[in-house]
């Protein structure tokens, strides 16, 4: 081995000593090791004495004779209970009740009792296929189940109770591990958007309505609708023409709260546009009016809701407030929902808003990566659906270039 090669890991400290590093693989697992004092606890004063600690450090790693890991029998069962205990501190509450739902309706029967071991690839893909194919489950709805088998093998791995092969075979290489089913050719896409004359109409339908303001926002900003009704008069500057998205709307064990977002992409600030700072900016002014005529009636019908801090505040706070005090929630869209779709004949959900919201904004040449923090996405994988979504406005924009040839 030449000397530049035994170099190679080993470092000068700002104080003029000598550290090392590596990583090295024993029994199918990478061990890392770094260091910049030997063991009685004394520098590496030179660059030579750095090479040499570090290339007997990776023979004794290498040599070590580690007995084999005795791989545990355990259930799928057992792996997710001990999952649920120690392995999901932190999660989002809406996170939790969706795996709990998965695995209690679905899971548990089918594989619960099965030994982690013992179950096959081919009838984890049968599964997923049965689902997709025969049941005719959403894909996205599919793919949730895609995620708690990766998740459950993750944690069967991490305590020993899945071999490194197994592990490897399952969730890793490419060539064998689980794989969704094949899409079908009319599978509905995720971006579903309102075209202007449905815009139109609905400007029409929501003016004047209990969930105007609600409206606007999806509108205008792309929100979620929990987002929507978790926003505080304290968030919109007026000034600059900025809305800062620190909180979500949330019903828990029975109760209103004011929630974390679900991901650190959600916390951002959005721009207004001239027509919706018009807009919040009268219905602010009425809402001080409506504080001085109505304040009896307001202080009778206002709820008090835990914030985001663990406080207690008012609804009287909050931006989709009714006038009279009383509080609106994510399901104060649900009557209109239905009105829609029964006397108008349009199948309406708040998140097509958001839709309608990025796919204008996309076909209007808006720079992917300004669309990826409006929308608070957690990656701009999910923001290029955008991109490729056949929109009306696309299309008059490709019509105007395609005269221009």
């Amino acid at each position: 081995m030449s000397k530049q090669d035994l170099s190679t890991g080993v470092y000068q400290l700002e104080n003029g000593y000598w550290g090392y590093r590596f990583i090295v693989t024993v029994n199918g697992r990478k061990k890392a090791q770094k260091r910049v004092k030997d063991e009685q606890g004394k520098p590496y004063k030179t660059k030579n004495q750095a090479i040499k600690a570090r290339t007997i450090a990776m023979e004794q790693e290498r040599n070590k004779q580690l007995q084999p890991i005795q791989i545990q029998k355990k259930t799928v069962k057992e792996v997710y209970q001990e999952y649920c205990e120690h392995g999901r501190s932190g999660k989002a509450y809406t996170t939790i009740k969706k795996q709990d739902s998965l695995w209690k309706n679905h899971l548990c029967s089918r594989f619960g009792n099965m030994y982690i071991e013992e179950i096959t690839l081919a009838e984890i893909e049968d599964y997923l296929s049965e689902l997709y194919y025969l049941e005719g489950r959403a894909y996205s709805y599919v793919e949730s189940f895609l995620k708690m088998f990766y998740l459950i093998f993750g944690q069967a791995y991490s305590r020993n109770y899945m071999s490194v092969d197994a592990y490897n075979k399952m969730c890793i290489n490419k060539s064998t591990k689980i794989h969704m089913p094949k899409m079908k050719v009319d599978e509905e896409t995720d971006i579903v958007y309102f075209d202007k004359e449905e815009m139109n109409y609905l400007d029409k339908y929501f003016k004047g309505t209990n969930a105007e303001t609600a409206y606007m926002l999806g509108k205008y900003c792309g929100l979620r609708i929990n987002e929507c009704y978790g926003l505080k008069w304290s968030d919109i500057d007026f000034k600059n023409g900025i809305i800062s998205i620190e909180r979500q709307m949330q019903y828990q064990e029975g109760l209103i709260k004011l929630v974390p977002l679900k991901t650190r992409n959600a916390k951002r600030k959005i721009y207004m546009c001239s027509t919706l700072k018009k807009y919040l900016k009268k219905q602010h002014n009425q809402m001080k009016k409506d504080a001085k005529e109505l304040a009896k009636q307001r202080q009778q019908n206002q709820t008090f809701i835990e914030d985001v801090s663990g406080n207690t505040i008012s609804s009287l706070e909050l931006v989709n407030s009714l006038s009279n005090g009383k509080i609106q929630t994510v399901n104060s869209m649900k009557f209109h929902s239905r009105t829609l779709q029964g006397e108008h004949n349009i199948m309406f959900k708040y998140h097509y808003l958001r839709h309608t919201y990025g796919t204008n904004l996309a076909a209007l040449n808006t720079p992917e990566y300004l669309l990826c923090n409006q929308m608070g996405h957690s990656g701009s994988h999910v923001t290029h659906k955008y991109y490729v979504a056949i929109s009306e406005t696309g299309v008059d924009e490709l019509v105007k270039n395609l005269e221009q040839l």
